[in-house]
C-alpha cells in the first residue's frame, strides 16, 4: 500500500489547531498540518486526523515519548504515530529551545 494521505502536527506559539490546518496535496498524495499551541491539543489534533483517514501522524520536535504515548492512546493506535528525534550533536539546543514549553 503506498502512502497517499499523511498527517503531521506542529506545536508553536499562538497556533490555533481550528484555524491553522493547512493541506498540500497532488493527485496522488495528502499532507495535512495542524498547528498547536499546548500539546493538550494535539490529543484532539491527532483524533481529526485520524477521522480525515490518514494512513500516519507525524508530530514535531517538541513532542517526547510521554505524549507521544498519550496520542496513540488517545486514537487508540488506529495508525501508526512518529515523532521527530534529534541526535546527541543537537539535544542540549534543542532542550534550550523547549525547555519552557509543555
Amino acid at each position: 500500500m503506498a502512502l497517499t494521505n499523511f498527517g503531521f502536527i506542529v506545536k508553536g506559539d499562538g497556533l490555533d489547531p481550528k484555524r491553522n490546518v493547512h493541506v498540500m496535496e497532488s493527485s496522488t498524495f495528502r499532507m495535512t498540518t495542524i498547528g498547536i499551541s499546548s500539546l493538550e491539543q494535539s490529543l484532539d489534533a491527532a483524533k481529526h486526523l485520524v477521522d480525515d483517514d490518514v494512513q500516519l501522524i507525524e508530530l514535531c520536535g517538541a513532542f517526547g515519548p510521554i505524549w507521544t504515548g498519550k496520542i496513540i492512546e488517545a486514537i487508540e493506535d488506529a495508525v501508526p504515530i512518529g515523532s521527530v528525534a534529534y541526535g546527541s550533536e543537537s539535544i542540549d539546543r534543542i532542550h534550550a529551545i523547549f525547555a519552557t514549553d509543555s
